[in-house]
């Protein structure tokens, strides 16, 4: 029986026509509600203190009534458009059991989904999401290997359902009521009016303010950051960051021993004549060619060489101690476009988009396009499909020559899940295709990209004590064996004694922290290694990813090492220590313990950084660190949008 104070409401609301709207709205709100504790009690009180909880409630109910001001529109106007004549058939109340089950199944598949990617990336749908979207299969395909999807969408059947029918009376409460005008031209104002002010009032950077990046990511509304992330996925640095005079920024980077030279004069010395560099003390000879290694996702911490006692990196360790190990190494970003940005194009990151999936990317001036314009034969070779976040089509655009999973023989593939190839398949075409190579005597630069430590997290059986699925340690064990089987291969080659190998990964393999940047999470290893070029030696000074592609110019003993933002090994000791970190909005720059971040509106902070920890702390803007912070990433990205990361040709 109905509870009279409720009838009167719900009579109330049907004589204007809010019924129906209004039964959606409480289940809109509680569904956002419900899926904000999911994700709160998923956090942790140890990331997410009780005493955040208030604010981020009440900033999240605002985001939830935003995005519901939107979602009420094609109600508001059914109810307004429907005439008298159509009140009276059968179909309306058909039709609103439909949407009201429709709508229920779709909120519950939203809170799935941004569980699942809470798990992935600890934020809110964001540009990551926005991405996903082009590559339905690889991502459709790594949910179905990673989850119980069948039983997911069950659950979400029947509860939809079960919620449908027990409300069945409610939904069709309304649908015989006459509205007069003055009603109905309401409700038409209000299909104008909410979404119009949702648009005014409310911004995704409100979240911001709270100095606790996961209390601020947990006050959104998901599917508001996503479509603020479609709206920011590039960002114009001139007209949203901070900026200075062109000329006083290029002074800066002067006096930063950043000279950026153009490439075509850079490359016009006599190939003939030998550079005239010191040798870095850890260099026997130069290298005749390099195999750069980018392992998925491999943060510094899984490591024994850095302090890790899981075990999980035995033949890494093991090269690490034999070679040239970095201990401050620290990725410019959070995904693998970024990346490969930095050890492409050795820039620091442009704002919104990487590089590498952007349009007018093509014929710049990379590491591979560099020393193919000296000779090398330059190849990047992935595990999986190369179409994946534009890779095949920027390092073909920068010549290099591209090899993905299509291009390796069937019988050479040992396993293989829907994220790519297993990684010691990888590496075996990476033998067979410098053996095919190096008959010619040219010399060569081979990127190499992995896949295993991704989810799915499958790999071979029989290969390390960690059954597949193995979860995040269960890969990163996979990988370290595939490496290693890789360079007991390369060992019996004739190429192996020329050859320096370099490895590093392309992120970290957990980005989220309370600070919006962690600086810990962008800590990466960074290992060279050749028993012929390298002596064993370890590295305590702070770089960032984007020294290595200069890095890699000086110990050829090729030019072109002045084009880059980067500083080669020439350079870094005469040069104080600094490193780029960002996401897709903020960029920071650490230097002297304090990483000063530049945001959109041009706003600018700056966090004092423990030593030991890397625990940040708000602290007052240095001007002259805010300056030089400026003048890398306004430079940076005007040289691309400009046409100055061109290579010698263009």
């Amino acid at each position: 029986m109905t509870h009279p104070r409720l009838h009167r409401w719900s009579g109330h609301l049907a004589k204007h026509g809010l019924l129906f709207a209004g039964l959606l709205a409480l289940v809109v709100l509680a569904a956002f509600t419900v899926t904000r504790i999911g994700l709160v009690l998923q956090t942790g009180i140890d990331h997410v203190p009780a005493g955040e909880w208030p604010l981020i409630f009440a900033k999240g109910l605002w985001f939830d009534i935003a995005v519901l001001c939107f979602l009420l529109v094609p109600v508001l106007l059914h109810e307004a458009l429907l005439g008298s004549r159509l009140r009276k058939a059968r179909w309306p109340y058909g039709l609103r059991l439909a949407v009201f089950w429709m709508l229920t199944a779709v909120l519950l598949f939203g809170a799935a989904s941004e569980a699942l990617f809470w798990i992935e990336f600890d934020t809110r749908f964001n540009f990551i999401a926005v991405d996903y979207l082009i590559y339905t299969r690889e991502v459709i395909g790594n949910i179905r290997e990673s989850y119980p999807v069948a039983e997911l969408l069950l659950a979400i059947v029947v509860a939809a359902t079960a919620l449908t029918w027990a409300l069945r009376t409610h939904i069709g409460g309304s649908v015989n009521t006459m509205l007069v005008k003055r009603a109905r031209w309401r409700l038409l104002a209000a299909a104008l009016v909410l979404p119009s002010a949702s648009l005014l009032l409310a911004n995704a950077d409100q979240m911001r303010g709270s100095g606790n990046a996961y209390a601020e990511e947990l006050s959104g509304n998901g599917l508001y950051t996503f479509a603020a992330a479609m709206r920011r996925n590039e960002l114009d640095y001139a007209r949203w960051y901070a900026t200075i005079p062109q000329e006083r920024a290029d002074r800066i980077l002067r006096e930063l021993g950043v000279e950026r030279q153009p490439l075509t004069e850079a490359l016009r010395q006599d190939p003939s004549e030998e550079r005239r560099e010191p040798l870095p003390a850890f260099l026997l000879r130069k290298p005749r060619n390099v195999v750069l290694i980018t392992v998925e996702s491999l943060s510094a911490d899984y490591l024994g060489v850095y302090g890790s006692s899981k075990g999980l990196t035995p033949r890494l360790d093991e090269i690490a101690r034999r070679g040239v190990l970095f201990d401050r190494v620290l990725a410019t970003g959070t995904r693998t476009v970024r990346g490969l940005e930095a050890l492409s194009l050795g820039t620091p990151p442009v704002p919104g988009q990487a590089i590498v999936r952007r349009p007018g990317n093509e014929h710049l001036a990379t590491i591979g396009e560099i020393l193919e314009h000296q000779g090398f034969a330059t190849h990047f070779v992935y595990g999986g499909y190369g179409y994946f976040d534009n890779m095949n089509a920027y390092f073909a655009g920068n010549d290099y020559n591209t090899h993905d999973r299509t291009d390796f023989p069937k019988e050479s593939v040992v396993f293989e899940n829907v994220w790519g190839v297993a990684d010691e398949s990888l590496f075996a075409n990476t033998v067979r295709l410098i053996d095919d190579m190096s008959t010619n005597g040219k010399r060569f630069m081979v990127h190499v990209m992995t896949t295993s430590n991704h989810r799915p997290y499958t790999y071979p059986d029989g290969r390390i004590d960690i059954p597949s699925p193995g979860g995040r340690e269960g890969a990163v064990k996979y990988t370290d064996f595939a490496i290693g089987q890789f360079l007991e291969a390369a060992r019996n080659t004739r190429w192996f004694d020329d050859t320096l190998f370099v490895i590093v990964a392309d992120h970290c393999s957990a980005v989220a922290g309370r600070a919006e940047l962690p600086v810990a999470r962008y800590h990466i290893p960074l290992i060279l290694y050749g028993p012929r070029i390298v002596k064993p030696e370890r590295v305590a000074r702070l770089i960032s990813q984007i020294d290595i592609p200069p890095m890699l110019l000086d110990m050829l003993g090729a030019e072109g090492d002045d084009h880059f933002f980067g500083k080669g090994v020439h350079e870094q000791s005469k040069l104080p220590e600094r490193a780029f970190i960002s996401n897709y909005q903020s960029l920071g720059y650490y230097k002297r313990g304090i990483l000063t971040v530049l945001k959109p509106k041009r706003r600018v902070e700056s966090f004092a950084i423990d030593p030991k920890t890397l625990d940040a702390t708000p602290a007052p803007v240095d001007e002259a660190l805010r300056d030089e912070a400026i003048a890398y990433y306004q430079t940076a990205s005007q040289a691309f949008k400009t046409g100055k990361l061109k290579g010698p040709d263009y």
